[in-house]
C-alpha cells in the first residue's frame, strides 16, 4: 500500500480521537449500519478532505460498504498526522496528508491519489475535481463527484458555464442539513476556537470584523458577538448587508472599519480582501484571520515583501513588523484558521454534512450514470437525515394530519 504520512507510530493517538469523534457522529453510523451491504463493492472513492477524526469515519463508513476508499488532503495545514496514522495501519486505507507540507507536496498528494483511477470522487474545494479536468486521464473512470464547500462549489459551476464540466458533480454545500448547520454552527464555533487557541486573547470588548455575512460569516459573528466582542460586518451584497444589520450589528465598508479593528476575519470566499490599502490603515497590532477555504483572501505576498521584520512568536502566529514599528499579526499563513490552529468543525456538526457525502456517493454508484453536471442534493436525502438526526437526538416531532393535508393542497378554502 502506498501512502505518505508523517509517522505510523502516531496510530495509537489518532485511533482514541476518531473513536472519541464517532460518539457524535450517530447519523453517519445509521447511514452505514442501516442501508446494508456493499453497494459500494468494487468502487474506488477518492476523498480529497481535510483529514481529521470526523473524516476517518466518513472513510471506514464508505470502506465499511466495500470501497476502496483513498484519502488526501485538502489543505496543507489541516492533516491531523495520529488519524492519518491510523487509517493507515489500522484500516488499510492510502491517505496522502502531512500537516505542515509544503504547496508543491500537497498537489504531489492529489496527484498520488488520484493515481488509482476513481469511480467516485469527494471533494472540498474542487482541487480534485480540478486536477482531474486538467490530467482526463486520470478521470477515465469517474461516475460523478461531491463538494463539500462554497468555494468549491463556485468553481464547478463555472466549470459548468465554461463547457468543460465533464462528469455531474452534487453540491453537498447547498443541502439544508449542510450549510444551515455546518456553515453556520460549525464554522461559527470553531473559528473562534482557531484564534483563541492561536492568540490566547480576550474577546470580551474587543473591535471584530467580519468580512462577509453568508452562513459562515453569520456564525462568525454570532459567536464573537456572544463572547462580548463589539462586532462589525463588511460585505458587498446588499442583502445580506440589511440582514447583518437587522440582526443588531454594525456594518460598514472595510477600510472604514480596518482602523479600529482589532480582530479582522475573513469569511468570503474571494481573493484581495485583505489588500495593501487595508493594511496600510489597521491600527498597531491588529490581529488577522482567515476563515475561507483558501488562502487567497489576505494579502500575504505583501506582508512578506513590505515587513521590514517579522517573527514566529506563538505557533502558527507571524509578527510582521512595518515601516515606523507597526505591528500586524497573520494566523496560520492566512490559511484556514479553525483547522490550523484548532481541529475544525465539532464531530456532532459534520455528522450531517458527511451523511450528505455518504448519501450523495451511494447515488452516485447505484444510479444509472448521470449526464456531467452540477446537481443539488435531493430533497428526500436531506429531509432523511434531518430526521436521522433528530431521532439521533431522541427528538420526536409532529406529523401533519389528513385534514391538514387536505387543507394545503386546497385553493378554495
Amino acid at each position: 500500500m502506498d501512502y505518505h504520512i508523517r509517522n505510523i507510530r502516531l496510530a495509537p493517538e489518532g485511533g482514541k480521537r476518531v473513536a472519541w469523534a464517532a460518539k457524535e457522529m450517530k447519523v453517519l453510523s445509521i447511514a452505514s449500519r442501516e442501508t446494508g451491504g456493499s453497494f459500494f463493492q468494487g468502487k474506488k472513492i477518492v476523498a480529497c478532505l481535510h483529514i481529521t477524526s470526523e473524516t476517518a469515519n466518513l472513510a471506514i463508513a464508505l470502506k465499511s460498504c466495500g470501497a476502496k476508499v483513498v484519502l488526501a488532503a485538502s489543505n496543507p495545514l489541516s492533516t491531523q498526522d495520529d488519524v492519518a496514522a491510523f487509517l493507515v495501519k489500522e484500516h488499510s486505507i492510502p491517505v496522502f496528508g502531512i500537516k505542515g507540507e509544503s504547496s508543491t507536496q500537497y498537489y504531489e498528494n492529489l496527484r498520488s491519489a488520484a493515481s488509482v483511477l476513481p469511480d467516485i470522487v469527494v471533494d472540498d474545494g474542487a482541487d480534485l475535481i480540478a486536477l482531474l479536468h486538467n490530467e482526463p486521464t486520470l478521470a477515465v473512470n469517474v461516475r460523478g463527484a461531491t463538494e463539500e464547500t462554497t468555494t468549491g462549489i463556485t468553481r464547478i459551476k463555472n466549470l459548468e458555464k465554461a463547457g468543460k464540466l465533464s462528469f455531474p458533480v452534487i453540491g453537498v454545500n447547498e443541502a439544508m442539513t449542510k450549510h444551515l448547520f455546518d456553515n453556520r454552527y460549525g464554522t461559527g464555533q470553531s473559528t473562534v476556537d482557531g484564534i483563541l487557541r492561536g492568540t490566547n486573547i480576550l474577546i470580551a470588548g474587543k473591535k471584530v470584523a467580519v468580512c462577509g455575512y453568508g452562513w459562515c460569516g453569520r456564525g462568525v459573528a454570532k459567536n464573537m458577538k456572544g463572547l462580548g466582542a463589539h462586532v462589525i460586518v463588511t460585505e458587498v451584497d446588499e442583502i445580506r448587508a440589511l440582514e447583518a444589520v437587522m440582526d443588531g450589528f454594525e456594518v460598514m465598508p472595510l477600510r472604514e472599519a480596518a482602523p479600529f479593528a482589532d480582530l479582522i476575519v475573513t469569511v468570503t470566499g474571494n481573493a484581495g480582501v485583505v489588500g495593501a490599502g487595508i493594511f496600510l490603515k489597521m491600527k498597531d497590532g491588529a490581529i488577522l484571520a482567515n476563515a475561507g477555504h483558501f488562502n487567497v483572501e489576505i494579502d500575504t505576498v505583501w506582508l512578506e515583501t513590505h515587513a521590514e521584520k517579522k517573527e514566529e512568536i506563538r505557533p502558527l502566529l507571524m509578527e510582521y513588523t512595518m515601516k515606523k514599528g507597526k505591528k500586524i499579526y497573520l494566523l496560520a499563513e492566512g490559511r484556514l484558521v479553525n483547522l490550523a490552529c484548532a481541529e475544525g468543525h465539532p464531530s456532532a456538526v459534520m455528522d450531517m454534512s458527511f451523511a450528505n457525502q455518504f448519501f450523495c456517493a451511494k447515488l452516485l454508484s447505484e444510479e444509472d450514470r448521470m449526464t456531467p453536471g452540477f446537481y443539488r442534493v435531493p430533497e428526500t436525502i436531506d429531509r432523511n437525515i434531518a430526521m436521522l438526526k433528530l431521532r439521533s437526538l431522541g427528538v420526536s416531532i409532529d406529523s401533519l394530519t389528513g385534514r391538514q393535508k387536505q387543507y394545503l393542497r386546497s385553493w378554495n378554502l
